[in-house]
């Protein structure tokens, strides 16, 4: 699909977000598009239902089906599977990072934390599917630094029933930081402490 096009829709599907995680979506992409997401099976989620925005606001609804045979519930833990809750948060971080270059940020995402996460459930292998509502508080795109970031309350379902909380979560998008030529070694190949 095109660039305008992608900026323009309000929902996409499993095929959408295989495409964006393999970098195959945009056939005509920007100067500095480099964002992309986790690919299976680390993305977490399976569709965004609606993705919209209110000035420096917005929303965005995405699921996971819960799969029997997930990779995670084949270690944590043995004889007792559950969803590790450090995924749900990953997955409120990767809707925030997709929402950012939605809104036509450009560079690459990275997490850049939360204030508070409050479990008060779990997602076990027989659970059918994960509902993430996302209330972005702030977003801000800062052009002339090379970035963009965006705050926002997550809120985690598992089949209708509320599981989890995530408070003030952060997600920016730079440019010039990916390290491209894996595994060679080539421009930002080390990580370590951010400099600015």
């Amino acid at each position: 699909m095109k660039y305008t096009q992608f900026k323009e829709m309000n929902h996409f599907d499993f095929e959408h977000l295989l495409a964006f995680s393999y970098g195959n979506l945009i056939e005509d992409p920007p100067d500095d598009f480099d964002a992309r997401l986790p690919a299976p099976p680390f993305l977490m989620m399976d569709r965004i239902l609606s993705i919209e925005e209110n000035g420096k606001t917005g929303r965005v609804v995405a699921e996971q089906d819960i799969r029997l045979d997930a990779w995670y519930f084949q270690c944590h833990f043995p004889g007792d599977p559950v969803q590790p809750g450090c995924l749900c948060v990953d997955a409120i971080w990767q809707i925030l990072g997709f929402y950012l270059v939605w809104k036509g940020v450009l560079g690459a995402g990275r997490a850049l934390g939360c204030e508070e996460v409050e479990f008060s459930g779990q997602i076990r292998p027989h659970n059918k599917v994960v509902r993430f509502e996302v209330d972005i508080i702030r977003f801000r795109d800062m052009k002339q630094a090379g970035s963009g970031i965006v705050i926002a309350d997550g809120n985690v379902f598992v089949d209708d029933e509320h599981i989890t909380r995530v408070k003030r979560a952060r997600t920016g998008i730079f440019k010039g930081i990916t390290y491209k030529g894996y595994p060679n070694k080539s421009k930002n190949y080390l990580g370590g402490a951010s400099v600015r």
